[in-house]
């Protein structure tokens, strides 16, 4: 079982990263991919080169945005960050999974629309990566552990490769999200991803929402990668 909204219809399921150099690129992209895509994540590269602004901008157009800001301050300065996006209108903020972080950004979400995700072990990380950040263990155990914590205090979800989403989804219960990033349809390069699935496995696994960037990003024609990986994800949820 799954958390999305029974109402999500799958193209609403599939969140592109536009991970690009300019705002004038990004609009190329949104334009080209028109009504294929509703929701789109924007990071430190775009947000960095005037994405912040473009968000609002998706938002009043009709778009759903996930800021993948991974917030990780002392509380006050991450509290009142993230008042400034419940005021944006986003659907979507990460913060980074330390206790601390996840409160402080809970307490200033509550009462909006706004979900707090939590990033546990970044899906370019294997467990070789994990030992040398210092943490015992696989990085498949400090997902485990810093899900347990996020879900103590209430987090509205989780970000976690695709391979955890089966693991994660008895701890997170069924109303809390799972959202999926290193997605990769079948024969496409792996990229600087080291934990990745295909986006009908990814789904089948229990994963909510999949997060595609160079896949449709860096594709020929955009609207067509886009449109496959939607069919991909409606043939693994009929």
């Amino acid at each position: 079982m799954t958390a999305a909204s029974p109402k999500a219809v799958p193209r609403e399921r599939v969140i592109v990263a536009l991970d690009l150099p300019s705002v004038a690129v990004a609009e190329k992209l949104v334009w080209q991919l028109g009504d294929s895509i509703v929701f789109y994540k924007i990071g430190y590269q775009l947000g960095y080169a005037g994405g912040l602004s473009f968000a609002h901008d998706l938002i009043k157009s009709g778009k759903q945005v996930f800021f993948d800001l991974k917030l990780h301050d002392i509380g006050n300065t991450v509290n009142k960050g993230v008042e400034s996006i419940v005021n944006s209108g986003a659907t979507f903020l990460t913060v980074h999974a330390y206790p601390q972080t996840m409160q402080a950004a809970l307490d200033a979400a509550r009462g909006s629309p706004l979900k707090i995700l939590a990033v546990t072990i970044l899906t370019s990380y294997n467990d070789r990566d994990v030992k040398e950040a210092g943490y015992a263990g696989s990085a498949r155990d400090q997902v485990k552990k810093k899900s347990e914590q996020a879900c103590a205090l209430g987090i509205d979800g989780i970000v976690c490769s695709a391979e955890e989403s089966e693991m994660l989804r008895p701890i997170v219960g069924p109303t809390r999200l799972l959202v999926t990033p290193g997605i990769r349809p079948a024969g496409a390069d792996n990229g600087d991803q080291k934990r990745i699935m295909t986006p009908a496995a990814a789904i089948r696994a229990g994963s909510d929402y999949l997060v595609v960037g160079r896949p449709i990003t860096g594709a020929a024609d955009p609207k067509a990668a886009a449109d496959a990986i939607v069919q991909e994800v409606a043939g693994a949820t009929s």
